[in-house]
């Protein structure tokens, strides 16, 4: 028989122990930490059933005849970055005294942003499975979001000496492309990506970029295709000639950007296929999907000679404001604030390697997690509570009070509260509430989020990436359509991995859909949920070791060798919804209005809220909720 590794132990056979254990029993491990799990984490087993059911049955968890357990001042559901800030801003309003219980269906706290630690050969690594960076916090963050962010002791400034700009440029490596055989018909990494210059590139400039007719000529595509390719970016054509500006912004608004390449400007399947999955990652659908409008300023071709103005939708500012794990920083940073005495430290830089007691989390007593009707008035020790694998099954006003129910370990409880902040998904919250109006519920119901996964895969070493002369891959017709080594940041104690020979964190993306058939954003994404939920932890192993293997076996790696540990974040609701051109309506700004309003005591939050998935949104709409609430 093999001898079971460790990593076999962690992504296999403990989660076969865990199994078998009562939902009870496994909320109580002592001195558990998730974000040290590996295997399948993101809305992982254990996070979404209880809401899925809910969906489909609301008497399956009745809670008419539950008495309220506990009292508070507030009631968040929702423990991501919205639901930790409407609990801080709450807090700054009503006071240190305010009683507070954050409610999360998942066994961590910050939603999205998710935190992914490895030990591996003596070293540690740790990475981000959700929520990305801090983005372009001059221009986009509001004076109320970078207000927390100096409450927390955020120095965006910080970020300009832990982001090495230059690491992976100084040792001659830059963008590739994989063109898969399925598609290509052979396997084919060209180095020196020079289709496409990302507003991040600053990150890491000089790109060490190819010669554009060089790239192409490396591409395995037809010399029809490489034509074709190349006068895209002849910046004399104009693919609209005869319309003016007004007609060309309406059908660049009307036309996905593969129709715009096939239909107007003449390309074959082919080229369209070059750049098909490149705008997954951002946009959480393939090039069929997104509007040509929307791609103008993103580095994309074709637009260069149709004598428009720019639109400014790309980012001026570097992408650099990237903590070790990503926005989960922000997420401990809060909880830190909140909670006194579950991390030590109080400084952005300590929070990269401070220790979290997430026994501390819901009250300091051994037996916080037991709920007794003893505890109506809540936990003085501990005014603010966040109650983790709790999902919220009702919402609903009672007299002066709001009363929130939840299943935790199978159990249904219900506590009161003089608010509640509902900064949870918007898509979940009709069946909270069936007592919001019609048109509100329906809106809210138009927030289908983006099924996305962020994989991180430890390497022993990333020497084939040296050798390949690479830092990140796009793979416009792969499960992946994007792989790359981790953003090169220091901070905090933790040291980025800069000798080749060191272990190294990659980072991978996988957007599930069904594009190419006609069907809208929402219609894609409900798709595929469906897949998402349907693959196992085995399943996305064995696509990881296929397509590593082939697009990093020439540079020497072997899978089965050389990956020492998997954590797949897997979110069937990822991204909040974005507003389409191509299957929105115009006004469609006020689907977010309707979907967000206040009913009584009860506010609603999330990033939902501001129609993007980007975590200033997700403040500033906690700032709203709760200013609707308290003033």
């Amino acid at each position: 028989m093999k001898e079971i590794s460790r990593r076999d132990f962690l992504n296999g056979a403990a989660l076969t122990i865990a199994a078998g254990l009562t939902a009870e029993a496994q909320i109580a491990i002592p001195g558990r930490y998730p974000p040290a799990l590996t295997g399948l984490r993101g809305q992982h087993d254990g996070s979404f059933e209880t809401a899925h059911a809910h969906a489909r049955d609301r008497a399956r968890f009745a809670v008419d005849h539950v008495p309220a357990e506990e009292r508070y001042d507030l009631v968040v559901v929702g423990a991501g970055i919205s639901g930790l800030a409407a609990a801080s801003f709450y807090r700054r309003a009503v006071g240190r005294e305010a009683r507070i219980l954050i409610l999360d269906a998942n066994d961590d706290f910050g939603g999205h942003a998710k935190r992914n630690e490895f030990t591996v050969d003596g070293h540690k690594l740790i990475g981000y499975g959700g929520s990305q960076s801090i983005d372009s916090p001059g221009s986009l963050w509001s004076d109320t979001a970078k207000g927390l962010l100096r409450e927390l002791g955020v120095d965006v400034a910080r970020f300009e000496t832990a982001f090495d700009r230059t690491l992976y440029s100084s040792l001659g490596l830059s963008r590739a492309v994989f063109f898969p055989a399925e598609s290509f018909g052979r396997d084919v990494l060209v180095p020196g990506d020079a289709l496409l210059m990302p507003g991040n590139e600053v990150t890491r400039s000089p790109s060490n970029a190819r010669e554009l007719s060089e790239f192409i000529d490396a591409m395995p595509i037809g010399s029809d295709s490489k034509a074709q390719l190349l006068e895209l970016y002849d910046g004399s054509r104009d693919f609209l000639y005869g319309r003016n500006i007004d007609q060309k912004r309406q059908i660049l608004k009307s036309t996905s950007y593969r129709n715009y390449l096939t239909r107007i400007c003449g390309c074959n399947g082919e080229v369209a296929d070059c750049f098909q999955g490149r705008t997954l990652g951002f946009f959480g659908l393939g090039c069929d999907g997104v509007p040509a409008a929307d791609l103008r300023d993103h580095g994309y071709p074709g637009f260069a000679g149709l004598g428009l103005s720019s639109v400014g939708g790309a980012r001026s500012e570097p992408y650099i404001y990237h903590f070790p794990d990503g926005n989960a920083s922000l997420a401990r940073l809060m909880v830190r604030a909140l909670i006194p005495g579950v991390a030590a430290g109080q400084t952005m830089e300590d929070v990269v390697l401070a220790g979290f007691d997430y026994d501390r989390l819901d009250g300091n007593r051994p037996d916080a997690n037991r709920l007794d009707a003893n505890r109506l008035d809540g936990n003085r020790s501990g005014n603010v509570r966040i109650r983790l694998d709790s999902t919220c099954v009702d919402v609903r006003h009672a007299g002066d009070d709001v009363l929130v129910g939840y299943v935790r370990a199978g159990q249904t409880h219900r506590v009161a509260a003089r608010h509640a902040v509902l900064a949870c998904f918007h898509m979940m919250i009709p069946h909270l509430m069936p007592e919001l109006p019609a048109p509100q519920r329906e809106a809210l119901a138009q927030n289908v989020k983006t099924p996305i996964v962020y994989t991180n895969v430890v390497m022993r070493n990333w020497r084939p990436w040296e050798a390949l002369k690479i830092h990140s891959i796009a793979a416009p017709m792969s499960f992946h359509s994007s792989v790359a080594l981790d953003f090169p940041v220091s901070l905090g104690g933790y040291r980025h991995p800069g000798d080749p020979s060191e272990p190294m964190c990659l980072h991978l993306v996988h957007v599930a859909g069904e594009p190419n058939r006609g069907l809208t954003a929402r219609e894609q994404f409900r798709i595929g949920q469906s897949k998402l939920l349907r693959m196992t932890f085995a399943d996305f192993e064995a696509k990881i070791h296929d397509e590593l293997g082939r697009m990093l076996g020439p540079g020497g790696f072997v899978p089965d060798r050389d990956i020492a540990a998997i954590t797949v974040n897997r979110w069937p609701h990822g991204y909040g919804y974005v507003e389409n051109s191509l299957f929105d309506p115009e006004n469609y700004g006020d689907t977010l209005l309707r979907a967000r309003q206040k009913m009584g005591r009860v506010a609603i939050a999330n990033s939902d809220a501001g129609g993007d998935a980007y975590a200033h949104l997700a403040i500033d709409q906690a700032a709203r909720a709760v200013s609707e609430l308290v003033g």
